[in-house]
């Protein structure tokens, strides 16, 4: 006896002998996504990702506030360091980062790395201003010169770079 073809649940004009391993659904090589289990439809996909969404309101300023002060504080130390402080700057991102797990409590989303990283951008403009002579005291003997001024805020930037990318991506941990 031959079974009736199957149908997409979402296209009826694409026949398919595809199904959703989660809930039965036939589904076209359209809609179906490939996970690490099989292919499952977008409906079952989106549900499962939603478990994964805990973070509350709260965190997302928690995650600026200490990554601004992170990685404020952080450059303030790895610009004694200079050239070393490029080899530590990872390791100030990721402390940062399970400081910010910490202060979370474990709660993910997928925003929550790219507020950390706003944070860490925010951290970083004061020293970035502070080079350039546009925050802070007036300096003695006028401006400085173009040179001075363009190294003196290459440092912080390269570390503000390096931190928060390790921050982000310790964050963002695996991607479904």
């Amino acid at each position: 006896m031959t079974e009736a073809p199957l149908y997409c649940a979402n296209h009826p004009d694409r026949p398919t002998t595809l199904r959703c391993n989660r809930c039965n659904k036939p589904i076209c090589s359209k809609c179906a996504v490939l996970t690490p289990v099989g292919y499952r439809c977008k409906e079952c996909v989106r549900g499962q990702q939603a478990i994964f969404e805990t973070a509350h309101v709260l965190d997302y300023g928690l995650a600026v506030v200490v990554a601004g002060i992170g990685v404020g504080l952080s450059i303030v130390i790895l610009n004694y360091l200079r050239i070393w402080g490029l080899l530590a700057a990872p390791v100030a991102g990721g402390g940062i980062a399970e400081v910010i797990r910490w202060g979370v409590r474990g709660r993910r989303s997928r925003h929550l790395p790219l507020a950390a990283a706003v944070g860490g951008v925010v951290g970083v403009l004061p020293h970035v201003l502070l080079a350039l002579g546009m925050l802070g005291p007036p300096r003695v003997g006028g401006p400085p010169t173009l040179g001075a001024a363009a190294l003196s805020f290459i440092w912080p930037i390269a570390f503000g770079a390096i931190i928060i990318s390790t921050l982000f991506y310790r964050l963002r941990g695996i991607r479904l």
